[in-house]
């Protein structure tokens, strides 16, 4: 007889709660292998295949492309029975996911009847079961042993979000176990009690001689015309956080113009000498790991819970990249430890990884300072965002021919502004002010670094 297992949206780790399905990779019907994979999701940090741990026939398929599940809600249900001769064994690999892809290699996909000792209550459609079938399970979470009110991060900041405070909330799951469901009951509650008390605060007043003004619709009225875009995937990523940083982190910002004309003609002669290319932003990490080497307090964090700072050893260099599906900021590690042309190299191919949508959590996540060059913009400054929870960014606008007093006399140069964001806590502006001059100083000079190394 056929067993129908069910294959729940694993978690995908860095605290990620949902994914959104991009593609299926497999159709009710398909036979499956173990570990092959079977979707494409897309979270708040890459693109991820979603490989299947067990092996047998594909029953049902829930959620269709582009529609958004948390973690723990059925993904898809697999038939798993005795192999047929010729037929690789049905079983489970027991494998969770971490990362991205398989060691096993997928198996050829085929459309093949399913047996009749599959049971009738199994799903039998995309997103659907046959009448028989009981509802597709909501995602729960299985109790822990003790008193665990609620273990599913989707519910804890679901209740966080609308202000429902979970110590006070009864659960309805397994051993008081509090759901997704609980917590909606509760926003449904508090909404109705606000409608009473604003239908009284309406007819209090009804006898006085002066009339209220009338209801003025807000943003989040539903009547208001517009477009509503929902802040999910990388955006919604982006927007918590950035919201947390500005929260958290009393941020301050310095800038300065810089003569960049002999930093160009420095890269430009590098070229020309042969060899791989090296970009701009190659040489302003290579400027950037050397003032950290300086300033090492830039290059780090801060544990409010042990009320230090802690100073980093290695130097991992996020770098903002645009793309489709918006800004990311991959990681290069131990940028420290490159030069200029593995710099180069390694930002060129996270920068494609970007756009492609195949980046990883891994080289995501990590970095403990970023440089961004907003001048491909086409602007010249900024006051950059710290990428919570780094200490400082550096912003670079673009390199264009302004007046510049060179020498003595006035000439036409090619100038750069430079604008330093840091977290106050972990140093002054004297600290920040010498990372930034130096920083300069190698763009204007650069001789500055050699000398210096």
């Amino acid at each position: 007889m056929a067993q129908v297992l069910e294959f729940k949206l694993p978690d995908l780790g860095e605290g990620l709660t949902e994914a959104s399905i991009v593609t299926w990779l497999v159709q009710v019907g398909d036979v499956v292998a173990v570990d092959q994979p079977v979707v494409e999701v897309e979270t708040a940090k890459a693109m991820v295949e979603v490989p299947c741990p067990y092996g047998g026939v594909v029953t049902a398929r829930f959620g269709e492309e582009g529609s958004e599940l948390p973690v723990g809600s059925p993904l898809l249900t697999v038939a798993v029975g005795t192999p047929a001769e010729g037929e690789d064994g049905a079983e489970g690999s027991g494998n969770v996911l971490v990362g991205y892809g398989t060691t096993a290699a997928p198996a050829r996909r085929r459309r093949v009847r399913l047996q009749d000792d599959v049971p009738a209550s199994a799903p039998t459609a995309v997103g659907r079961v046959a009448p028989s079938a009981s509802p597709a399970p909501t995602p729960e979470a299985t109790p822990r042993s003790g008193p665990v009110p609620v273990i599913s991060p989707l519910v804890r900041k679901l209740a966080r979000e609308h202000g429902v405070d979970l110590r006070e909330l009864p659960g309805s799951g397994p051993h008081g176990l509090i759901l997704r469901a609980d917590v909606e009951s509760a926003m449904r509650e508090t909404v109705q009690v606000r409608a009473h008390v604003a239908e009284a605060e309406a007819v209090a007043p009804a006898a006085a001689p002066t009339r209220a003004p009338a209801q003025v619709p807000t943003p989040s009225d539903a009547s208001v015309d517009g477009i509503r875009v929902p802040l999910r995937g990388i955006r919604g990523a982006v927007a918590d956080k950035l919201t947390r940083s500005r929260r958290e982190i009393p941020d301050a910002t310095c800038w300065v113009d810089a003569d960049a004309t002999e930093f160009m003609h420095a890269r430009a002669a590098m070229n020309a000498a042969g060899g791989e290319k090296i970009s701009v932003l190659a040489l302003l990490a290579r400027i950037c790991t050397a003032a950290l080497a300086r300033y090492p307090e830039l290059n780090s964090r801060v544990d409010l819970a042990a009320r230090e700072v802690v100073q980093l050893d290695a130097v991992h260099l996020g770098f903002a990249a645009q793309t489709e599906r918006g800004l990311v900021v991959p990681v290069v590690r131990d940028a420290h430890a490159r030069d200029a042309e593995s710099l180069s190299a390694e930002f060129t191919r996270l920068t494609e990884a970007a756009r492609a949508g195949r980046l990883t959590p891994g080289e995501l996540t990590g970095g403990t300072f970023t440089l961004n060059n907003y001048g491909v913009f086409g602007v010249d400054g900024s006051t950059p965002i710290i990428n919570h929870p780094e200490a400082a960014m550096l912003g670079v606008g673009r390199i264009i021919p302004k007046p510049w007093v060179h020498q003595g006399e006035l000439a036409v140069r090619q100038v750069v502004q430079l604008s330093l964001t840091f977290d106050h806590r972990v140093c002054d502006g004297g600290t920040a002010g010498g990372f930034l001059r130096y920083v300069a100083d190698c763009v204007e000079q650069p001789a500055v670094l050699l000398r210096t190394l």
